[in-house]
């Protein structure tokens, strides 16, 4: 690892907004010079697969919920993180453009975490939308038939952990909110987001030395902005929820001063969405744990009335902390009350 890369990736992410308290990782800062999402702008596929530099900060963003043969849960995460240290070009060592990935695996008992850190234009991460693929050192996701995200290929690898998984989807792209433009709070602080939240999913884990042929589903999240959080907003909690209905939630709130800012998307079964405004949806902790130091809602009500939900989102290990430079809490939950399933949970920006 390149030690003054990594202290020049966590400044870039975390350091203006520790100094300056404006959103988790300093996404509330102001984005002088980069680009701003603009309402209306029509989203091109597959051009926009690919990367956006002239945004400040984008990701490549896939959780799933497996099972072994004889019917133990996994999760997976996998995610490519690109930041722009300065709005400006430049090619090879001299680009602005800094690239992370996080891996993870979790079970009941275990959750195991890996990171990659890397320079943009010298050949270690980076993503090209035809044919798509996304990587960075060995870790890939790569498209089976050349163009698009609908098949995919899955990879990553570390000292504890590997996995090698197959993503098929016959479903439509979701886009968040207005066509994809998502606001994020009162201010109008907004992302470019779209989803594939319907992949079948097939292959191998390897824990401990041993394969583990898994199948089950996964949820793909793409997103780019250069200020997407208010200056106030301390964190977010993100929920992707697969019910067995067929029907999918995304929802999320972003934590301030204030009462907060909610925010989601109802997805029917066959890939319809609904845009759902701020205040549509409740998120509600029930239960904390002690999770590195620090006390993480590990279970939590979430209700949806104009669609009859009300359901108990429960963590499958508490303990999914992802110990990174810039940490925060990841893991899959189970779904009980109005409806049944199984989804992901993300938490950040809890002290």
């Amino acid at each position: 690892m390149n030690v003054r890369l990594l202290f020049a990736f966590i400044s870039a992410l975390v350091l203006p907004g520790l100094l300056t308290a404006q959103g988790f990782g300093g996404l509330g800062t102001s984005a002088d010079g980069f680009a701003l999402p603009r309402e209306g702008t029509e989203l091109s596929f597959p051009k926009d697969h690919a990367a956006h530099p002239e945004f400040r900060i984008e990701w490549w963003y896939v959780t799933a919920n497996l099972q072994n043969d004889a019917g133990q849960d996994f999760g997976i995460q996998w995610t490519l993180f690109r930041s722009a240290l300065a709005p400006k070009s430049g090619e090879g060592w001299v680009t602005p453009q800094l690239w992370m990935g996080h891996a993870a695996v979790t079970d009941a008992t275990r959750h195991v975490v890996a990171e990659r850190i890397a320079r943009g234009g010298v050949g270690q991460a980076g993503v090209t939308p035809e044919p798509f693929a996304a990587f960075i050192d060995d870790w890939e996701m790569t498209s089976l038939t050349g163009n698009g995200i609908d098949n995919l290929n899955l990879t990553a690898r570390s000292t504890d952990f590997s996995y090698d998984l197959k993503l098929v989807s016959d479903q439509p792209l979701v886009l968040h909110g207005n066509g994809g433009y998502s606001v994020k709070s009162r201010e109008g602080t907004a992302s470019y987001y779209y989803s594939q939240p319907a992949y079948s999913v097939t292959g191998t884990i390897n824990l401990d030395g041993s394969d583990i042929p898994v199948s089950g589903q996964a949820w793909l999240d793409r997103e780019w902005s250069s200020q997407p959080l208010a200056k106030d907003q301390s964190g977010w909690d993100w929920f992707s929820l697969s019910f067995t209905s067929g029907a999918r939630v995304m929802a999320f709130q972003l934590r301030d001063s204030r009462a907060g800012f909610t925010s989601g998307t109802w997805i029917d079964a066959s890939g319809n969405p609904v845009p759902l405004s701020d205040g549509q949806i409740g998120l509600k902790p029930l239960k904390t744990a002690k999770v590195a130091g620090r006390d993480i809602p590990v279970s939590w009500q979430v209700t949806l009335p104009s669609y009859g939900v009300d359901v108990t989102v429960e963590a499958l290990n508490a303990q999914s902390w992802m110990a990174t430079s810039i940490p925060y809490w990841e893991g899959p939950v189970r779904i009980s009350g109005s409806h049944d399933g199984r989804g992901y949970l993300e938490m950040t920006g809890y002290e």
